[in-house]
């Protein structure tokens, strides 16, 4: 029986996380605030991550086989799990985004080799602390902080890029809801003059891939990301199609757009992963019925 330790994860793919990991016989303990209780089956230690004793306290002597980090944004956050799981675990793997590629601007689908962790400089200093700052600097609090888990590792580590995601009745961004209430309501819906496709992933699927890294050796980034872009038409396609009614887009040069549409490019090869052992599916295989549950109608197109 392995030990897993879960910093987060009480909600969408994090959830389904923890619910595969037990289903596998392992023994599951999660950490957060206290805010929301974890699922059922698991150890739950009331910690805040971003500060160093109260990680200590809660943690007492446990040790780990593995840590997934599911809620890590920030470099400082990264530095504080670094120097308290040291010695505790063999294994921490950091859900990361693609939004770590934000300055690559390739039109071919990026390999994980675009942004190498070692090459990133990492500010401690920045503002991190503060909620729109870490908000408008995302991905780069994502890259700084597999920068500070890859220099002089104190474990073997694995940042996870993980595609837009896709999928789920608990889908708690309303990314599907916006395209769906301005579709309803015939309201024009905003892109950019040039709107560029990207990968996405199953929310199932990111979940079981998760796991899976669980048993797995391999060390570094992995893109994580179902085989076939998507488009902004193609998502609201899979809409219509639940909701009846017909998209219409307005491009715009400038000013907010929406928020499966994108300026730049955000392709991922997920040719790292299939060399791995593990193959994503295509995105056509999946998407009417991920569009459907976040809607509320996927038991009927099961």
């Amino acid at each position: 029986m392995r030990e897993i330790c879960v910093i987060g994860g009480n909600r969408y793919f994090g959830k389904r996380l923890i619910e595969r990991l037990l289903d596998l016989g392992d023994r599951v303990t999660v950490i957060n605030r206290g805010s929301s209780a974890p699922p059922a089956g698991v150890t739950h230690l009331v910690a805040d991550r971003d500060d160093e004793d109260s990680l200590r306290g809660a943690l007492g002597s446990l040790t780990f086989d593995v840590v997934f980090d599911q809620v890590c944004y920030t470099p400082r956050q990264a530095d504080i799990a670094r120097r308290v799981f040291a010695g505790r675990t063999r294994r921490y793997v950091m859900t990361s985004t693609v939004e770590v590629y934000e300055y690559e601007h390739s039109t071919a689908p990026v390999l994980e080799e675009a942004v190498d962790p070692l090459t990133v400089q990492v500010d401690l200093a920045a503002p991190w602390d503060d909620a729109s700052y870490r908000e408008e600097h995302y991905g780069e609090g994502k890259r700084q902080a597999e920068a500070v888990l890859a220099r002089d590792p104190a474990f073997g580590y694995v940042a996870v890029r993980v595609a837009h995601v896709l999928g789920g009745d608990d889908d708690f961004t309303g990314r599907v809801d916006h395209y769906a209430r301005r579709i309803r309501a015939g309201e024009p819906i905003a892109v950019p003059a040039e709107n560029h496709p990207a990968t996405y992933v199953y929310v199932e699927e990111i979940a079981d891939f998760l796991a899976w890294t669980a048993g797995q050796e391999f060390t570094g980034p992995v893109n994580a990301n179902a085989y076939g872009t998507l488009t902004t038409d193609d998502i609201c396609a899979a809409i219509e199609r639940e909701v009846g009614g017909k998209a219409e887009f307005l491009p715009v040069e400038v000013g907010e757009i929406s928020p499966f549409s994108f300026a730049r490019s955000y392709g991922m090869d997920n040719a790292c992963a299939a060399e791995l052992g593990y193959t994503f599916r295509h995105s056509a295989e999946w998407l009417r019925q991920a569009v459907a549950e976040t809607l509320g109608s996927g038991e009927e197109n099961r």
